[in-house]
């Protein structure tokens, strides 16, 4: 990202904080969604990034103007509004095309910023691990390869000698040439690190782990819930993208059997298309859990857009035709509503991740969810398969274990690949 576009407070060469960027928010109303809500949402990432906003400023218009985002009469406007505030700067709440970026820039003579560009940046400050640190650079060099033009055509290999001869490349092309290599790279990279989560995951259907997949939009609580479940100590905080690398937790359910709670990034509105394809090996964790528990925060009067986002990321990544526990989140709060639905979940439950209030309910309910996922076998075990009864005992639920003079016998949930142990086995059946 270029110095120009970024919102981000850094610090300066003495260890002294730089100003807050002052910014103004801009908004097109087209009528397809509540353009005051999603400003509120643009307000708290301006906030996350650590900047201020000094006002806001709506245009309704049936769409946008291809040259300059707003019409010409807003425009003016605008620039006497960022003269009287103060403002270094103005962030639009959807995705500017390069003409409209440049064209703005040129008009207002101040940082102009997206939607996009700003999540981008919050993105790289939260990244810590090196997949997200990885990813997050591969999402911005695609949102800039997008974007590279108005160098003109000065050419950057005119020279004499052999070698040097001819038209050359343009800046531009060198430019994305230079990107092209580096998102190789990286996709290079990357690739080595989810070759190794492919292996940790075939592992883990090879032990049949059950792995719970936390999913949820952004600042619903979803680190908060893992931190109370598992100790986890990830950071929680009342921000948008508060954490971004996932965390996978081991933890104990009441019945003894071991599960994985992984914790994946916060979806949101408009979340970037370079973000989706970037964050895809991450996000996919989803796709490959055996239960998804989606956290919503109940207190919040946006509540039902948020929940189809997820539904509709979750569509975007093919994850489909898993069960899913849905969680309304901070449900102590004075603004949560009384009754919650969701179509979508298989089970519902209110909680509080804070106090721990419907927990031991969402204990219960993946206990049932796994059950119903698996095989009752009522089988007697000879004494010489103590390695076939310590895999029952790690990938299933023991129900009975009783030693009898013929033997062992057991009574247990198990994952469907030991049904063949009791061929009168019933799926789900655990009366």
């Amino acid at each position: 990202m270029s110095q120009k576009n970024d919102f981000i407070s850094n610090k300066t060469m003495n260890n002294e904080r730089a100003p807050l960027e002052r910014v103004i928010l801009v908004a097109v109303d087209t009528g397809k969604e509540d353009t005051e809500l999603s400003l509120d949402e643009l307000t708290q990432l301006v906030d996350t990034a650590g900047a201020t906003v000094v006002g806001r400023m709506v245009q309704p218009r049936d769409s946008f103007n291809p040259a300059t985002y707003i019409g010409k009469g807003k425009i003016e406007e605008l620039q006497l509004f960022i003269n009287t505030v103060q403002a270094t700067g103005i962030i639009t709440d959807d995705e500017l095309t390069p003409a409209q970026m440049k064209n703005l820039e040129d008009i207002l003579d101040v940082k102009v910023c997206d939607r996009t560009m700003l999540i981008l940046d919050i993105f790289a400050t939260r990244a810590t691990s090196k997949e997200g640190k990885i990813q997050v650079e591969l999402a911005m060099l695609r949102y800039e390869m997008t974007r590279l033009a108005g160098h003109g055509v000065a050419l950057s290999r005119l020279g004499g000698g052999i070698g040097t001869r001819g038209p050359g490349e343009t800046k531009l092309e060198t430019d994305k040439r230079v990107i092209r290599g580096r998102i190789t790279h990286l996709k290079s990279e990357l690739n080595n690190i989810v070759s190794h989560r492919n292996l940790t995951r075939e592992k883990r259907i090879k032990n049949s782990v059950p792995v719970i997949a936390i999913v949820g939009y952004t600042n619903a609580g979803k680190s908060t819930l893992l931190n109370t479940l598992t100790n986890a100590g990830i950071l929680s905080e009342d921000k948008l993208f508060a954490t971004l690398d996932p965390t996978t937790r081991s933890y104990s359910l009441s019945n003894g059997t071991g599960v994985l709670l992984t914790d994946t990034v916060g979806f949101i509105n408009k979340l970037p298309h370079h973000l989706i394809d970037a964050f895809r090996s991450t996000l996919e964790e989803a796709k490959y859990a055996d239960i998804i528990v989606h956290v919503v925060d109940a207190s919040n009067p946006n509540r039902d857009a948020q929940m189809q986002v997820v539904y509709d990321t979750l569509n975007k990544l093919n994850v489909i035709g898993k069960p899913i526990i849905t969680l309304f989140n901070k449900c102590d709060l004075p603004d949560s509503e009384p009754v919650h639905r969701d179509a979508y979940a298989s089970k519902i439950i209110d909680i509080s991740a804070v106090t721990g209030q419907g927990l031991d309910e969402l204990g219960k309910a993946i206990i049932d969810t796994l059950r119903s996922m698996r095989t009752l076998i009522d089988v007697t075990l000879s004494y010489s398969d103590g390695a076939l009864l310590q895999d029952i005992r790690t990938c299933g639920e023991l129900l009975l274990e009783e030693y009898l003079e013929s033997g062992i016998h057991i009574k247990a949930q198990v994952p469907n690949r030991l049904a063949y142990l009791d061929t009168s086995a019933r799926k789900g059946d655990f009366d």
